[in-house]
């Protein structure tokens, strides 16, 4: 039980910081529209960030299916340390990236850039998470011990924002928004560093072990999800999902945002 409290909790702190990097972007929307934009049409510079910060979300698709298949080839543990280490990676330079005064368009594209590395590494991080910790556990206790790992989302929220209220109180609101905001995006490398030490003292899962000493990987894990009985489930997921999501995502950054 012991053992398994740990994977739960390395797990969940992984996830907690893959979704602190996410929301930073979107909870800091209005000064880097103001940062990466061209200035005199603030509308359009908004707009614009915030279309970035949906790429994001676009792309997490792609990054399941990317690291998936690679989870399925090479194990969970190290798949979900890829993706850790490259959100932290990304997250951290979009708070080195020059502004728009230093480099003009160019910032901007750097900036879409690495939101899209954000977006495939959290593809593969949340689903590769949840499946670390399903495989430890038994048929009967699986649903809630991997329910702990939905709770990372609404944490990662959290801690994100109390990261941005405690830097801009302490610098105050003129040098946070002149060079302060790029401080919690920097700070992430520190995050994903811990994270990474506590997933680096946890083994491969059992049951991927027991499949690869028997040679049983897939060769095709693709074509396993979706040309077979698996297929119909995996839609019936993505419609149930994209709904929640919808309603989840907008509640959180549309009210932030007309309150900025």
């Amino acid at each position: 039980m012991k053992e398994l409290r740990r994977v739960v909790i390395a797990a969940s702190v992984g996830n907690v910081i893959e979704w602190y990097d996410f929301y930073i972007f979107g909870s800091l929307a209005s000064i880097l529209a103001v940062k990466f934009f061209e200035k005199g049409h603030p509308v359009a510079a908004f707009l614009s960030t915030v279309a970035i910060f949906s790429v994001g979300f676009l792309i997490r698709p792609l990054g399941a299916f990317v690291f998936g298949w690679l989870g399925d080839k090479v194990g969970r543990k190290y798949t979900f340390i890829v993706t850790l280490s490259g959100m932290g990676i990304a997250t951290a330079l979009i708070g080195f990236v020059p502004d728009f005064t230093s480099i003009g368009l160019a910032a901007a594209f750097i900036l879409f850039a690495l939101r899209l590395i954000q977006g495939l590494c959290l593809g593969g991080e949340y689903g590769g998470a949840i499946t670390y910790v399903a495989e430890h556990i038994e048929d009967d206790k699986r649903g809630y011990y991997t329910g702990w790992l939905q709770t990372s989302p609404t944490l990662g929220i959290v801690v994100s924002l109390a990261t941005i209220i405690g830097i801009r109180t302490y610098l105050g609101n003129e040098a946070f928004n002149d060079w302060g905001w790029r401080l919690p995006f920097i700070i992430s490398l520190l995050l994903v560093a811990i994270a990474i030490y506590i997933r680096l003292s946890l083994g491969e899962t059992p049951i991927f072990q027991d499949i690869k000493a028997r040679g049983a990987t897939t060769t095709n894990p693709w074509r396993e999800a979706f040309l077979s009985k698996n297929f119909k489930y995996v839609v019936i997921a993505s419609v149930v999902v994209l709904g929640q999501g919808c309603v989840w995502y907008s509640g959180q950054f549309w009210a932030l945002y007309f309150l900025q």
